[in-house]
């Protein structure tokens, strides 16, 4: 009888993406996979360590599963991803329970590590991350079927002052682009319809590589592919976002009109001590040209407020700058001190009080402006993914536009769906109402 997994995926659609590579390696090798833990042989958490709250979930989420362990019904507990990548085998001592950790650039040795007796594997895998998977690696998501995440590079040559994330998942890796396209291929017999792409910086994709890749070349090639209506593009870093990207953005059809990319801050201070290389007016540049090959595109951005140093005068720079750019999406994240990272030695750290009601008022602005910038929908006809069942509205079903990426942005909630609706479709919608992160609509086609 083959035994059952069970697995956590905490943290971003990359760590996402590792966990289904895991899974799939595990199905290939006649395991089964279980929803519930209380059923389940053995346990793999893959855990997120990029902020302290991360961190913390990550180890309740441990401690949870251990729960099943000690109750007897699980016999092996595993632990990856970035909390094991930044503390290493120090996590020997502090978490017994579990029985091998494996850094962010060891997933693919989860198969042999279920297979090893007690005794014959190393407790922990951890080195420098030079890992990255290709097409010939099985997958299985357990997740959304229609809907994938596609992981075109790992690791990233920028150093922010806030983040740890190089230290996490190493240097630039990008996959060439026919690996990509047949992973594509591959996703879309599966039956999926949509794809994200996701990076640690997907601006410098195939920068590594001597072979040609690049990214405006990766996106005319996965627009070719049959069976994927749908992609997307996230985790653009600001400076040198190539022209042949904005180009294909512009010109092909199946590439969605939106772009995720975070500037963090507007302020020429703030951008300084975060060492992110660019000035307000660099941003305002690029964000000018974005728009000027697609006027028409949907932007999403995040912040970090209460960065050490940041004053009153740099907090309403900020505010000006979001009132004047008119970001369709925002997320605002409060910084937190992590060890290891430059700015978590800088004077001035923010009380956390300030944190947090700077965090509130630049949302509650960002909420009026996406309220604006939804309403103009209002009596158009649009196409709308399907996702199935709202986890928000009971009898109520939901999908997103072509505008709206899936976990990160609202949704289209649809008044009474006919019967025929289902999840991987694309149906005519006739938005009714606009709120301010999401919308109301009326599927007529």
């Amino acid at each position: 009888m083959a035994e059952r997994v069970h697995l956590v995926s905490l943290g971003c659609p990359k760590n996402r993406v590792d966990s289904e590579v895991m899974i799939g390696r595990l199905h290939a090798g006649d395991w089964e996979f279980t929803e519930d833990a209380a059923d389940a042989d053995v346990i793999i958490v893959n855990t997120c360590s990029f902020i302290k709250p991360a961190t913390e979930e990550s180890i309740e989420t441990v401690l949870e599963m251990a729960g099943y362990k000690e109750a007897g019904s699980c016999k092996k507990l595993v632990v990856t991803g970035c909390m094991v990548q930044r503390y290493g085998t120090s996590l020997e001592g502090e978490l017994p329970e579990v029985d091998h950790f494996l850094g962010t650039g060891e997933y693919h040795r989860i198969d042999e590590v279920l297979k090893a007796r007690a005794g014959e594997a190393p407790r922990s895998y951890v080195d420098t991350p030079l890992y990255i998977h290709d097409e010939l690696a099985p997958r299985m998501s357990p997740w959304k079927k229609h809907s994938s995440y596609l992981k075109i590079s790992e690791g990233c040559n920028h150093r922010c002052a806030f983040c740890i994330i190089p230290q996490l998942r190493g240097k630039l890796r990008s996959r060439t682009v026919p690996s990509l396209v047949t992973e594509a291929r591959q996703l879309a017999a599966a039956g999926v319809r949509e794809l994200s792409l996701v990076s640690q910086d997907s601006t410098a994709y195939g920068r590594d590589l001597t072979d040609g890749s690049n990214l405006g070349g990766l996106l005319r090639g996965l627009a070719r592919v049959d069976g994927i209506d749908w992609i997307r593009l996230h985790y653009v870093y600001p400076i040198g976002f190539p022209e042949s990207a904005l180009r294909a953005i512009a010109e092909e059809e199946k590439i969605c009109k939106y772009l995720d990319i975070p500037l963090q801050h507007a302020a020429g201070p703030m951008l300084k001590a975060m060492r992110r290389g660019v000035t307000r007016t660099g941003q305002e540049r690029i964000l000018e040209r974005v728009r000027g090959f697609v006027p028409d595109i949907a932007v999403r951005t995040t912040f970090i407020v209460g960065f050490p140093g940041e004053t009153d005068a740099d907090f309403a720079e900020l505010c000006d700058f979001v009132r004047a750019q008119r970001f369709d999406r925002v997320g605002v994240f409060t910084y937190c001190q992590e060890d290891g990272t430059p700015a978590a030695l800088l004077p001035g750290q923010v009380p956390e009080d300030v944190k947090m009601e700077r965090q509130r008022v630049l949302m509650d602005l960002q909420a009026d402006i996406s309220r604006e910038r939804l309403e103009r929908w209002v009596g158009q006809d649009v196409s709308v993914i399907i996702d199935g069942p709202s986890e928000d509205h009971e009898w109520v079903m939901s999908g997103r536009m072509a505008t709206q990426a899936p976990e990160v942005d609202g949704q289209v909630f649809l008044d009474a769906p006919p019967d025929d609706v289902a999840p991987g479709q694309i149906r005519t919608v006739k938005i009714l109402q606009a709120a301010a992160h999401d919308l109301v609509g009326m599927v007529v086609a």
